[in-house]
């Protein structure tokens, strides 16, 4: 599932704690994650799942589950 993956990479690129990363957790309020993180965390998406995540893709992503349906957005095509 693409949800625990992403959660791996959050807890091993940036630390996070494995117990605040739910799909509904903010990335800024609930778990504290900046802007250069965010931008730490896509490029380790984009390496896990050979992908490319468009820049303005990141101002889209404001949950946790945003970032999964981005992730399955672009590994679908």
């Amino acid at each position: 599932m693409t949800f625990d993956k992403v959660k791996e990479l959050m807890i091993s690129t940036l630390s996070c704690d494995g117990d605040k990363i739910k799909p509904e957790a903010t990335i800024a309020d609930d778990l504290g994650i900046d802007s250069l993180d965010a931008v730490e965390l896509v490029m380790a998406l984009e390496e896990e799942y050979s992908i490319k995540i468009p820049d303005e893709e990141l101002g889209n992503m404001e949950t946790v589950g945003d970032i999964v349906s981005c992730v399955e957005k672009y590994k679908a095509q």
